[in-house]
C-alpha cells in the first residue's frame, strides 16, 4: 500500500519515499481512527497527510516523551533543534537528515501551505513544557489555534475544497479543535498523570472541581458527581465545536470528504463512548468499538465509491468560446485534437 501511495503520489526519489514511509509508520501508530479515516482518501493524497500527521506526532513524541530521563530543558533544546531543521526545509536547504522534516517540508512546497502554520503549531508545542493548565476557555483556544487549528488548515490544500478556500478555512480550523478537545477530554486522566489538566480551570470550577478533586478521584478510582459533571459540561463544548466544524464537510472536495466525514463521525462517536461509559475517563479509557469503527469505514468506503463513480461520469465542462476573430493556440487545438 506504501508504494502505491507514493507511486500515485509521483514521490519516486528513494530518501524521501523512506522519509514519507516513515510518516505513513507515525500516522499508523499514534492515530489509529484518523488513519482509518485516510485511508479512504485518493492514494495520491495520502503521502502528504502523513507527512502533515507524522511531523506533529514527532514534535509531540519530544514534549511528552516519558520514556527518558529528560528534563524540560532538554526536550526545549529538541524543539529548538526541530524548529531550526524545519524552518531550513521549508526554505529550501534541505531535511538535515531528518525523514520527517523532508517529508513535511516536501509537501508543504508541493501545496503551497502556509509556514506560518508551522510556526504557530511550533509555538503552542513549545508553551506544553511550561503551561500545565489554562484559567478560561479563551485561554485554552489560543493554545488550540496552534497545536490544533493550524492542523485542519494545513489539510485544506491537500484535501481541496470546492469553495473559495478562505470560506472553508474556519470549518477546517474548528474541526482541527473539536477532534483535540475530544482527545482532551478522552485522556483526562493520562494528561493529569503528565502533570497538565487541559480543561478549563473556569468550566470545572463552574461545577465545583479543582485540579486536587480530579486527582483524588483518579488515585481513588472512585466516581465523583461534581466531576462526572464537569466532564458533561466538557462534552457539550466540545458538540458545539463539532457544530462549528460541520458546515465544512460540504465544502471538500467530493473524493476527499468521505475521509474527513468518516473521522467526524468516529471522532465524536469517542464523545458518545464517554458518555455511555459514565464518564469515567479519569479511570479508563473511552474507546469506539471495532465493529462501529468498521461500520463507519465501510460507510465511508461507499461515499468514496460513489465520489469516484461521478467523477468518471461527470461531463467535461465546455470550454469558454473564444472571442470572434481570436486565434486559437496551436497548444490548445493539438489538446482539442487528443480529445
Amino acid at each position: 500500500m506504501t508504494r502505491r501511495e507514493l507511486d500515485a503520489a509521483g514521490i519516486t526519489d528513494p530518501v524521501l519515499r523512506a522519509a514519507y514511509t516513515r510518516c505513513r509508520r507515525l500516522n499508523a501508530r499514534h492515530g489509529r481512527t484518523y488513519f482509518l479515516a485516510t485511508r479512504l482518501l485518493p492514494a495520491d493524497r495520502r503521502p502528504a497527510v502523513h507527512a502533515l500527521y507524522g511531523f506533529a506526532r514527532w514534535a509531540d513524541e519530544i514534549v511528552d516523551d516519558t520514556g527518558t530521563p529528560a528534563t524540560p530543558a532538554d526536550r526545549a533544546a529538541a524543539l529548538d533543534r526541530l524548529d531550526a531543521r524545519l524552518r531550513r526545509a521549508l526554505a529550501g536547504q534541505g531535511g538535515a537528515g531528518d525523514p520527517v522534516v523532508s517529508a513535511v517540508a516536501h509537501t508543504a512546497g508541493r501545496y503551497t501551505i502556509d509556514a506560518a502554520h508551522f510556526t504557530d503549531f511550533m509555538a503552542s508545542m513549545r508553551s506544553d513544557l511550561t503551561v500545565t493548565e489554562y484559567a478560561t476557555y479563551a485561554d485554552l483556544r489560543r493554545y488550540m489555534h496552534g497545536s490544533a487549528a493550524v492542523i485542519g488548515l494545513q489539510m485544506l490544500p491537500v484535501l481541496g475544497t470546492v469553495t473559495p478556500r478562505e470560506t472553508a478555512a474556519p470549518h477546517a480550523a474548528a474541526l482541527g479543535v473539536a477532534f483535540q478537545l475530544t482527545n482532551f477530554l478522552r485522556d483526562v486522566g493520562e494528561d493529569l498523570d503528565r502533570g497538565r489538566v487541559y480543561l478549563p480551570a473556569d468550566l470545572l470550577a463552574a461545577h465545583g472541581v479543582d485540579r486536587d478533586r480530579l486527582v483524588r478521584s483518579r488515585r481513588t478510582g472512585r466516581p465523583d458527581r461534581r466531576v462526572t459533571a464537569a466532564l458533561r459540561a466538557a462534552e457539550d463544548l466540545t458538540r458545539s465545536v463539532y457544530r462549528e466544524a460541520a458546515p465544512g464537510l460540504a465544502m471538500l472536495d467530493p473524493v476527499a470528504r468521505p475521509c474527513i466525514t468518516t473521522a467526524f463521525v468516529l471522532y465524536r462517536g469517542i464523545l458518545d463512548a464517554i458518555a455511555d461509559g459514565g464518564y469515567a475517563v479519569l479511570h479508563r479509557r473511552a474507546r469506539v468499538s471495532r465493529r462501529r469503527r468498521a461500520a463507519v469505514a465501510g460507510e465511508g468506503l461507499a461515499r468514496v465509491l460513489a465520489a469516484r463513480l461521478a467523477a468518471r461520469t461527470a461531463p467535461a465542462p465546455a470550454p469558454a468560446p473564444a472571442p470572434a476573430g481570436a486565434a486559437v493556440p496551436a497548444e490548445a487545438a493539438g489538446a482539442e485534437e487528443a480529445r
